[in-house]
């Protein structure tokens, strides 16, 4: 149902409110979605709210919370669909029944088979207006993670690159410190932040000893999983990653049959280890690494190298996002490319993104592609 004419600007800036409330949870609320809620009354906002770490309280309960009796007969502004099942919190469509609104705009539907509709349906059936669809674009963009999980069984891919003008992210003596800025380096902690989990392969894992935790000041806390695609467990207990799983949740997807001695060494450092099936080429079958990461309920995946991972991702056709950093500097052909060769004989097999936007970061220029439609 579309809003009035009348009330649709209003009622517009209200939700992309929501929706940029719900963006301060991305990263930080799996396994749930991040939700943004406004709450409305004779035009003035009285409350807002948004999903919390950990994905709960939700975001409808947290701007009840601080409204209280100012809700009643108000309108809630929320960027997906109420849930209707009792969880760990009881359902937040009923809570806003409870608190007497008037009436509620939802962006979207909420795609998780314990909700998709029922938590609009128990809205309605209580008597409260509700209208559904506006912003729903901007909603699915923000939650496109969340819906990937429930509809695809595999998190939002995101791949980062941080390469020169001509797609090399290294000399061909591995000298890759520093091809972009420090202002780039910063984003891109950023974007470690805003994501679930971030993962390397076992190359990378090897040869930069990365820690792979977000180190912006003030949101260290805010370090995703990290997770190493390590075939044959070749990531020595001694590493940064291994030394300090017990601290940052690290997770290493393997093949089943690799060695159970360095298997126990891992674990007990704190290293959580997931078998993933080989391929038709013996390696890990990304698609279902995949699996197992949204199993475990990660909704956005971050890639940050290197050029052999990247290359699997795009011979499976899972990356659906590029961030992509480009420094002004040429290195040459016989540089590590940034994405390895993956089996593109002509153009129509070639991967097709659209770009998304652009932005000078430094001196390093920015890009960020969606996968096209």
């Amino acid at each position: 149902m579309a809003t009035s004419p009348k009330t649709e600007p209003a009622d517009r800036a209200h939700m992309r409110a929501a929706l940029a409330l719900a963006a301060r949870g991305l990263g930080n609320v799996w396994p749930n979605p991040a939700v943004g809620c406004v709450l409305v009354r004779n035009d003035r906002v009285i409350a807002r709210g948004w999903t919390q770490p950990g994905g709960r309280p939700h975001a409808e309960t947290e701007a009840l919370t601080r409204a209280g009796d100012a809700a009643r007969s108000a309108t809630a502004y929320v960027s997906l669909e109420p849930c209707a099942h009792h969880g760990k919190t009881p359902p937040c469509a009923q809570a806003l029944i409870d608190a007497g609104i008037g009436r509620a705009v939802v962006a979207m539907e909420d795609p998780d088979p314990r909700v998709d509709g029922g938590g609009i349906d128990r809205l309605r059936q209580a008597g409260i207006s509700v209208e559904v669809g506006l912003c729903r674009e901007e909603a699915a963009h923000v939650n496109e993670g969340f819906l990937l999980r429930i509809r695809e069984q595999r998190p939002l891919v995101t791949l980062k690159l941080a390469s020169s003008l001509d797609g090399r992210i290294a000399t061909h003596t591995g000298d890759s410190r520093w091809i972009t800025g420090p202002e780039a380096r910063a984003r891109g902690h950023l974007l470690r932040a805003q994501n679930d989990a971030i993962l390397v392969g076992s190359g990378t894992a090897l040869t930069d000893d990365p820690d792979l935790t977000c180190r912006l000041p003030g949101m260290e806390n805010r370090s995703p999983v990290r997770v190493v695609v390590d075939s044959r467990l070749r990531l020595p207990s001694s590493s940064k990653l291994a030394a300090s799983a017990a601290r940052v949740p690290t997770w290493l997807v393997t093949l089943p049959n690799a060695d159970g001695e360095t298997r126990k060494a891992l674990e007990d450092r704190g290293i959580e280890i997931i078998d993933a099936p080989p391929g038709t080429d013996g390696r890990i079958d990304f698609a279902a690494a995949l699996r197992e990461l949204a199993g475990r309920g990660i909704t956005r995946l971050l890639v940050e190298g290197g050029g052999g991972v990247a290359a699997s991702l795009f011979r499976a056709d899972l990356v659906d996002r590029l961030v992509w950093f480009r420094a002004p500097m040429v290195i040459g052909g016989d540089g590590k490319p940034g994405i390895e060769a993956f089996g593109v004989a002509d153009l129509a097999a070639a991967r097709r993104f659209e770009r998304t936007g652009q932005e000078l970061i430094g001196q390093d220029l920015l890009e960020t592609y969606g996968r096209r439609a």
